[in-house]
């Protein structure tokens, strides 16, 4: 890209800054007033605009088209031109957010030296926006059990559209990773994808965050959701956003404009909400703690993430997944698990859900004094409870019991354990025990077990994956 927009009320100089540009290799658009200059740029956003200040016969001055343009086109470099150039006209100029300032009569090279240093900035800023970006596409859901394909079912859906997205779910459970796959995925993906963590953000200065404020000293200073126009902004931990900002997002959601702190001037913004919580946001607002017209505003298309307990088949994966990053970014060993390690991993609590399974991963890998597959015994909390003869060591409790009832308590939390992690299917849970499925079944009766078809629970999906 790399078109120009030269506005300017005389004729002869915008046609000869347009020739000696076309001389250089640029594509030159050109604008003789106000109405021309923004009917250009809403046909297409040029590059670069040399713009004159003084605009004979037009509804904006030069001033004021920059503020329009910098307002909702931030990343267009304007260099402002003019014949009755001054000082107090250049710093005001700059304070609006133009790149460079040049008085007529110009020298054709100094103009040439400011315009290739200003394409190079809007080149660099591009490829910056398309880094960041590159790294976010990169980033894939991973995971193959019913839950997970149910979830990202339900993702594929909503990308191609622009409906407000509620992303439920435990904390650690990967709300924003599914925000951010609905966002790599839609028609908005090339632009900007801005998280605002409402619970991280000090009440006083979230208004100041999300709409940006004007000071005379430091002139415009852009907020997240000014950042995000034309993307995607999610709202993680929505329920912790105060009372009063939420009543100002509401308007924002109705309105799709604001004004910055201390500014009078609205500001336009084009943005794709999307938002998440963990908590219940219907007893949020019957406590008085969320208002209801956010609630109906955000809550377009409600869709569940589920805990880790109710994917744990998904943890091999996750872990494969983890591991390989950990490599990548920090040189980490390249380990694999064992089959132990991974019945572990399995069976094990998850009360942080992804988050922690990613954080012991990472620990393991760390204090790991090797390159060979990871062991259960590296799990924290994992040690073998066995004495120095190589036996198991039995709890108070089991010790006492007869056994024959010790026998029952151990098969029914062992097969109960098997069941979960298999996420409730039957099936498998037969195949990995050494067990016929009829007798499992039988089994499962005599020890008292009631099984349902809920995934990741004490479930009897007899359906083989």
């Amino acid at each position: 890209m790399s078109n120009i927009l030269i506005v300017d009320d005389e004729k002869d100089i915008r046609e000869l800054i347009g020739d000696i540009l076309k001389d250089e290799g640029y594509t030159v658009r050109l604008a003789a007033n106000s109405d021309d200059c923004m009917s250009e740029i809403n046909t297409e956003a040029p590059s670069l605009m040399i713009l004159d200040i003084w605009l004979k016969d037009s509804r904006m001055d030069g001033i004021d088209i920059l503020k329009t343009v910098k307002r909702d086109n931030p990343d267009i470099p304007i260099v402002i031109i003019s014949g009755h150039g001054n000082i107090e006209i250049a710093v005001a100029a700059i304070k609006q957010g133009a790149y460079d300032f040049i008085e007529k009569p110009f020298n054709i090279d100094q103009l040439m030296v400011v315009v290739s240093r200003a394409m190079e900035t809007s080149r660099l800023r591009r490829e910056n926006a398309d880094l960041r970006r590159r790294d976010v596409t990169s980033s894939e859901m991973i995971g193959s059990s019913p839950a997970f394909r149910t979830l990202k079912s339900q993702l594929e859906k909503v990308t191609k559209s622009n409906g407000r997205v509620m992303l439920a779910g435990p904390a650690g459970a990967g709300k924003e990773m599914a925000a951010r796959f609905i966002h790599s995925n839609s028609n908005r993906a090339s632009a900007a994808f801005v998280s605002v963590s409402s619970a991280t953000i000090d009440a006083d200065r979230m208004e100041e965050v999300l709409f940006g404020r004007e000071t005379a000293d430091r002139g415009i200073e852009k907020g997240l959701l000014e950042q995000g126009h034309g993307g995607v902004v999610y709202f993680d931990e929505v329920a912790e956003m105060p009372l009063g900002t939420q009543s100002k997002i509401l308007r924002v959601l109705t309105d799709q404009q604001f004004t910055r702190q201390g500014g009078s001037d609205k500001v336009r913004v084009d943005l794709r909400v999307i938002s998440s919580t963990s908590r219940d946001l219907r007893a949020e607002i019957a406590a008085g703690r969320f208002r209801q017209e956010l609630y109906d505003r955000l809550n377009v298309v409600p869709i569940a993430v589920p805990s880790l307990a109710e994917r744990r088949e998904d943890i091999p994966e996750l872990t494969t997944a983890f591991v390989d990053m950990f490599h990548r970014t920090q040189g980490l060993p390249l380990r694999k698990l064992t089959e132990e390690a991974e019945a572990m991993l399995q069976t094990m609590q998850w009360p942080g859900n992804i988050r922690q399974l990613r954080n012991v991963i990472e620990r393991v890998l760390i204090l790991g004094d090797g390159t060979g597959p990871i062991e259960a015994r590296e799990l924290p909390g994992q040690e073998a409870p066995t004495d120095t003869g190589g036996r198991m060591v039995l709890g108070g409790a089991m010790a006492t019991l007869p056994l024959r009832e010790a026998r029952e308590v151990f098969e029914r939390e062992y097969l109960l354990t098997q069941i979960n992690r298999f996420g409730g299917n039957i099936s498998r849970t037969a195949g990995f025990v050494g067990m016929e499925r009829s007798a499992l079944h039988r089994k499962l009766k005599s020890l008292g077990v009631v099984t349902t078809s809920k995934s990741g629970g004490r479930g009897d999906e007899d359906e083989e994956e």
